[in-house]
C-alpha cells in the first residue's frame, strides 16, 4: 500500500458539513468514521475526487478495519486504475468485517477491475447490473440508485446505448423524492445536458444549494443555463463555483490548477460574460487566469489550464469586441508576451497583426505578416520532399503503344506519411493566419470581395464582420441574410445582435433595426456601453428618443432556487495565503528566521536530510543558480529534517566549494507541519518547495513524495509572478482600466 499512498492527498481531512445529504452506512463503532464515509460519498457524487480520497483516508486512519474506507479510496481513483486496485485489494481483505451490503459494493467494484479490459462494454454493463442487484436486496438504498443512474449514463461512453433517458431520470427522481437536495441532481444535469437541457432546470435550481461546499456542484447548472442561452444565470452559477473554489484553495493551501475543473469553469465564465457584453468583467477574469501560478504538471501555456485559457480568452474577447488598443498593449505585457511554443506564437502574430490593421496602422502589421510567411517558407520545402512525381519517362518496347498508362507511383511509408501529416498540421495554422492578415489588408486596399473570401477561408472571423464587408461591397441581401443567420445561431448574445442592428440601419431597414433594438435593450442590461459596437448604435438610439443609457434591467429568474449571497461562498478572486513564520538553527547553531527575509522574496526548500539522494540532487540543482536568484532579489534557504550534525554532512557532501545558501534544522518537523509538507496519514515529512514574495505570501509551491528538481523553472516563474500587478490594471491598458473595480461589483448584487 505504500506506493499507492505516495500519491493523492497527504494532509488530514476535516468535516465540512457542506457536501450534501448522504447516508452510506458503514460497519464501524466510530461516529466520525461514519461522518467521513458519508462526506466522501457526497464528494464522489460531486466528482471531487481529491477530497473524496482524503475523506476516506481519514476514515481509514480512524478505523483501519473499515472496509468501506478503502472501497471509497478506490472509487475516488476512477481515472487511475493502478491506484484504485491497490486500495481495493485492502477493501477485499477487510470485507468480512463489514455487512453483506458493504461486501456487495466491494465485490461489484472488484469484479469490474478484474474483468477483461478488452471487453469494455460488457465490463461496464456488468458493473451496472451488480449495482442493480444491490437494489434487489436493499431497495431503499438511495446511494445505490444514484450510482446506478450515473453508471447507466456513463456506459454510453463505453459502447452501450442509452435506450431511455426518461427511465434513468425516473430512477434518479426516486432518490430526489426521498431526499430533495441529494447530490444526484448533478447526474440529472449530465443526463439531460446534450439531450433536453430544459428537462434539468429543476435540478439546476438545487444542485449547488444541496452541496454548497463543492464548487463543481455550482458549476454544473451553468451547463444547463448556457445550453438554453440563459447567460445571466449561467454567469451566476459559474461565479458561485469560482468563489467556492477560492475559499477552499485559500483555506486548504491548494494551488488553483491542482483542481481539475477550475480553469474550465472560469474560461466558460469568461465566455458567458463576453456574450452579455460585460467586457471589463470578462477581461479582468481572463487576466486573472494569466496571473495564477504555473506548474509543469498543473498549469502550462499549452496545457488546457488557466495559463492557456487566459491567452485564448484575451485574444478572442478583445478581437470580438474590437478592443484593438488593449490587445496591442497586452501583447507588451506578461499576459500576451511571445512564447517558445510555436502554435501559441503563430496565434499571437495573427491576432496582433490583425489588431494593428483594424486599428488603422497596417504598416505595423507588415513585419508580423513577414514573420508568418518566413515560418511557412521554412516548412514548405520539407513538405515538397514528400511530393509524388508528376510522371517519368519510360523506355517503350519496339512497336508498343506510344501512350501507355504510367506505371504506379511509389507509395509513401507509414513513417513518411506521419511526417508529412505533421508538417501539414504545422503549416495549416500559418496559412490560415496569413489568410486573415491578408484579408484585413485587402479591406484597407478597398478590395472587399477578396477580403471577404480570404477572411472566410481563414476561419474564426466574426461572421457579423464578414456580413458587414458584404454590405459594403454592395451585396445587401446576402449580407443581411448572413447576419440574421449568424444571430439566430447566437441567441441572447449582445455583440451579434448589436452588429445586426447596426447592419440593418446601414442597409436602410430602420424599422427592423428599431424593433431589434428593443430586444437588445434588455439583453444588454449589464453590458459595457462604451463598447465600439454599442457606440455605433447612437443613431438608432437617437431615432427612438432613448436616453444615453438605453439599457433596461434584465428581469431576475424565479426558477433558480434560493441563491445564497455570493460573498458567503468565497472571494471573487483567488489570492495567495500568508506563509507561516519560522525560526530555526543552522549548522553553526546560529538562529535563522523568516523575519530575516522580510520584504525580500525567498525560495524555501524542505528536504529529508543528507541521506536522501533525491534531496541531494535537488540541492545540487538549486545551488549553482543562487547568484541568479540573488541577482533578481530572491533569497534561498533549505529546511532539513536533520539535526546540526546532519546539516554539516550535507555541507560536506557539496563538492563545489562552500554551499551558497543557508541550511537550517527542523528535526521535530514543526516547520514542515506548519507548511503542510507533512504526511498526516503516514506521519512523515514530505518534500516541499515554496516561493514566498516580499509580503510573506506563498505565490508558488510544490509538495510531494519527490522533490521539485527544475530550479530554472522556479527562477523563471518567480520572476514572472513578481512582474504581475496582482489585481491592478497593467500600465498602458485603456478599456480594461476599470476592469478590477467592475469585477469587485460583479454579479454578487444580483
Amino acid at each position: 500500500m505504500g506506493e499507492t499512498f505516495n500519491e493523492g492527498p497527504r494532509q488530514r481531512a476535516y468535516l465540512m458539513g457542506t457536501t450534501g445529504p448522504v447516508r452510506f452506512p458503514a460497519t464501524t463503532q466510530n461516529a466520525d468514521v461514519q461522518a467521513f464515509i458519508n462526506q466522501g460519498v457526497g464528494q464522489l457524487h460531486g466528482f471531487w475526487y481529491l477530497e473524496a480520497e482524503r475523506s476516506f483516508r481519514q476514515a481509514a486512519a480512524l478505523d483501519p478495519q473499515c472496509a468501506l474506507a478503502f472501497w471509497g479510496m478506490a472509487m475516488a481513483n476512477t481515472n487511475n486504475e493502478k491506484r484504485a486496485k491497490g486500495f481495493l485489494e485492502q477493501a477485499v481483505k477487510l470485507k468480512g468485517k463489514g455487512s453483506e451490503r458493504e461486501g456487495m459494493y466491494i465485490d461489484a467494484l472488484d469484479a469490474f477491475y478484474k474483468a477483461d479490459r478488452g471487453k469494455d462494454k460488457e465490463r461496464h454493463e456488468n458493473y451496472a447490473r451488480a449495482l442493480e442487484k444491490i437494489l434487489y436486496k436493499y431497495p431503499e438504498d438511495l446511494e445505490a440508485k444514484a450510482l446506478l443512474g450515473l453508471q447507466l449514463w456513463l456506459n454510453r461512453g463505453h459502447g452501450s446505448t442509452l435506450v431511455s433517458h426518461l427511465a434513468v431520470d425516473a430512477l434518479l427522481k426516486e432518490v430526489i423524492a426521498a431526499e430533495p437536495l441529494h447530490p444526484c441532481h448533478h447526474f440529472r444535469i449530465h443526463l439531460w445536458d446534450y439531450e433536453k437541457p430544459e428537462f434539468a432546470l429543476d435540478s439546476s435550481a438545487k444542485c449547488g444549494q444541496g452541496s454548497p461546499g463543492i464548487a463543481h456542484m455550482w458549476h454544473m447548472p451553468g451547463h444547463i443555463y448556457s445550453r438554453v442561452q440563459r447567460y445571466d444565470d449561467a454567469v451566476w452559477q459559474q461565479e458561485a463555483s469560482a468563489r467556492c473554489d477560492h475559499a477552499y484553495m485559500i483555506r486548504d493551501r491548494v494551488l488553483p490548477d491542482e483542481i481539475h475543473n477550475y480553469a474550465h469553469n472560469n474560461e466558460w465564465l469568461c465566455r458567458n460574460l463576453t456574450y452579455l457584453g460585460r467586457a471589463r468583467d470578462a477581461l479582468s477574469l481572463a487576466r486573472n487566469l494569466g496571473e495564477l501560478p504555473r506548474h509543469p504538471r498543473h498549469n502550462t501555456v499549452t496545457g488546457g489550464k488557466s495559463a492557456a485559457y487566459s491567452r485564448q480568452r484575451l485574444f478572442e474577447t478583445l478581437t470580438l469586441l474590437e478592443l484593438w488598443d488593449d490587445l496591442i498593449a497586452l501583447c507588451e505585457t506578461p499576459y500576451l508576451e511571445p512564447t517558445d511554443d510555436e502554435g501559441e506564437q503563430i496565434k499571437r502574430l495573427r491576432y496582433l497583426a490583425s489588431a494593428w490593421i483594424r486599428k488603422g496602422d497596417p504598416g505595423r502589421a507588415q513585419p508580423l505578416l513577414e514573420d508568418l510567411r518566413q515560418r511557412g517558407g521554412k516548412l514548405r520545402p520539407r513538405l515538397a520532399e514528400f511530393a509524388q512525381p508528376a510522371g517519368f519517362a519510360v523506355k517503350l518496347p519496339e512497336g508498343a503503344d506510344p501512350r501507355p498508362e504510367e506505371p504506379p507511383l511509389p507509395q509513401l511509408s507509414d513513417d513518411e506519411n506521419n511526417r508529412k501529416r505533421q508538417i501539414e498540421n504545422s503549416l495549416r495554422p500559418i496559412d490560415l493566419s496569413i489568410a486573415e492578415v491578408e484579408g484585413h489588408l485587402a479591406v484597407v486596399q478597398g478590395d472587399l470581395k477578396t477580403a471577404h473570401d480570404k477572411l472566410q477561408q481563414a476561419g474564426g472571423v466574426d461572421p457579423l464582420y464578414l456580413a458587414r464587408l458584404q454590405l459594403l461591397a454592395g451585396e445587401r441581401d446576402k449580407a443581411l441574410q448572413a447576419a440574421k443567420s449568424a444571430v439566430d445561431g447566437k441567441k441572447n448574445e449582445v455583440q451579434p445582435l448589436a452588429s445586426l442592428v447596426e447592419l440593418l440601419w446601414l442597409a436602410g431597414e430602420q424599422a427592423e433595426a428599431q424593433q431589434r433594438m428593443t430586444t437588445l435593450r434588455e439583453l444588454a442590461g449589464r453590458a459595457d456601453l462604451d463598447l465600439p459596437v454599442l457606440q455605433r448604435l447612437v443613431p438608432v438610439v437617437q431615432s427612438l428618443n432613448l436616453p444615453a443609457d438605453w439599457r433596461t434591467p434584465h428581469p431576475l429568474a424565479t426558477d433558480v432556487g434560493i441563491r445564497p449571497d455570493l460573498d458567503s461562498l468565497g472571494p471573487y478572486r483567488w489570492h495567495p495565503y500568508l506563509a507561516p513564520s519560522w525560526s530555526l538553527l543552522d549548522a553553526t547553531g546560529a538562529e535563522r528566521s523568516s523575519s530575516q527575509s522580510q520584504g525580500r522574496p525567498t525560495v524555501v526548500i524542505f528536504y529529508l536530510g543528507y541521506e536522501c539522494l533525491h534531496c541531494a540532487q535537488q540541492l545540487q540543482a538549486f545551488a549553482p543558480l543562487t547568484a541568479e536568484f540573488e541577482k533578481v532579489g530572491i533569497n534561498l534557504v533549505a529546511v532539513s529534517t536533520d539535526n546540526a550534525e546532519g546539516l554539516k554532512k550535507s555541507l560536506e557532501n557539496y563538492k563545489s566549494g562552500t554551499f551558497p545558501f543557508p541550511l537550517v534544522s527542523d528535526p521535530a518537523f514543526q516547520t514542515f507541519k506548519a507548511f503542510r509538507a507533512f504526511d498526516d496519514f503516514e506521519n512523515k515529512p514530505l518534500h516541499g518547495t515554496f516561493f514566498i514574495d516580499g509580503s510573506g505570501l506563498v505565490r508558488w509551491q510544490d509538495i510531494g513524495h519527490e522533490p521539485f528538481q527544475d530550479a530554472q523553472f522556479v527562477l523563471k516563474e518567480a520572476q514572472r509572478l513578481l512582474k504581475l500587478p496582482q489585481g491592478q490594471p497593467m500600465p498602458g491598458l485603456q478599456f480594461a482600466a476599470q476592469a478590477e473595480r467592475s469585477a469587485d461589483n460583479s454579479s454578487g448584487g444580483e
